[in-house]
């Protein structure tokens, strides 16, 4: 009884943990688009 229960916590922990790490993805290539689109914003500016 006490594996199925420590193995359950574990696949909770687990899509958590996954889903944490998916988010960090999507705010990081959000973070490079922005700094992307400033940067091109710039060098159109000063052309």
């Amino acid at each position: 009884m006490k594996k199925k229960e420590k193995s359950e916590k574990n696949k909770k922990h687990r899509e958590f943990n996954a889903g944490r790490i998916f988010g960090r993805i999507m705010a990081g290539i959000l973070v490079l688009m922005m700094v992307a689109g400033t940067c091109a914003t710039l060098i159109y500016a000063l052309i």
